[in-house]
């Protein structure tokens, strides 16, 4: 996925109108009860904390959807720092439209700059040494591309969208694969290649003999999965460049340093989209 493209548009409003229809369902009734139809105002976003912006184009559709005469303006564009008392948006028409979209509208951006956030703060940690900070599949249903492009905004990287463009042989794929008689994890991945020879192939291991049986066959990736920081110093002796490393498990802002020192290629985590805390911001009626 591209910086710059968040999905296509036609998913992009397939979302925004599920969302609204959960929210506003048959009518505002607060507003519609006691905002006068005529009555026209200016609304700012505003941020109430310092934040890495992610979102913005979703929230404006948002207000556009409910309304196609409000007049929005991005003030602090996707991927750049907003501060405390900051304004990310500028939101001009009437009141009973700004209000309708408001919740919605936030909901999307409060989620997205939170992990965008997050994933910058993890970025920070690991910048000195080389190392890709990678998202996983651990997505909110139906908002993983949303949530990725999220991650891309904090200066993370994609893992795989899907089960569809990735070989991942993980444990429970292990397991079945050496229980029903079929040999070591190398044949694994050479039957995995066979069948999907345009694929890149990553293998999930547990201990250095497992890579060592795995580095025969050549996979594009290896997992060191909950794995201690010796361990994968020797993984990555081991390796000796014939291959790409990515650790996971148990891994968090305290402890990343270390593991980025080990000289691994990639980090993924899934509390980049599970876990983020959604940024503190605010629409006020100006």
């Amino acid at each position: 996925m591209k910086p710059d493209v968040i999905s296509s548009i036609k998913e992009i409003r397939e979302l925004i109108n599920r969302a609204l229809k959960e929210d506003v369902g048959s009518g505002d009734a607060t507003t519609l009860a006691l905002v006068p139809s005529g009555a026209s105002a200016k609304a700012a976003i505003i941020s109430r904390g310092s934040y890495v912006v992610s979102g913005t184009t979703v929230a404006r559709n948002v207000f556009r959807h409910i309304d196609r005469t409000l007049k929005c303006t991005i003030v602090t564009p996707d991927r750049n720092k907003a501060s405390k008392g900051n304004v990310i948006m500028r939101i001009a028409g009437k009141v009973r439209s700004i209000l309708t979209a408001e919740r919605t509208a936030l909901n999307f951006l409060q989620r997205m700059t939170g992990i965008a956030t997050l994933t910058s703060a993890f970025v920070t940690k690991v910048k000195p040494y080389n190392v890709n900070i990678l998202d996983t599949r651990k997505t909110t249903p139906t908002l993983r591309s949303l949530e990725k492009y999220a991650v891309l905004c904090g200066g993370g990287c994609n893992h795989r969208m899907g089960l569809y463009d990735r070989i991942l042989i993980k444990d429970n794929h292990r397991k079945l694969w050496t229980t029903n008689g079929s040999r070591g994890l190398d044949v694994a991945v050479q039957e995995a290649r066979r069948k999907y020879p345009d694929m890149d192939i990553e293998v999930e291991v547990e201990s250095i003999d497992d890579l060592r049986n795995v580095l025969k066959s050549k996979p594009d990736w290896i997992l060191l999965d909950n794995m201690s920081v010796r361990h994968m110093k020797e993984c990555v002796a081991e390796c000796a460049g014939k291959c790409r490393l990515e650790a996971s498990g148990g891994i968090n802002l305290k402890n990343i340093t270390a593991v980025a020192k080990t000289g691994i290629n990639a980090i993924s985590l899934g509390c980049l989209t599970h876990s983020a805390p959604a940024a503190d911001l605010s629409l006020e009626i100006e």
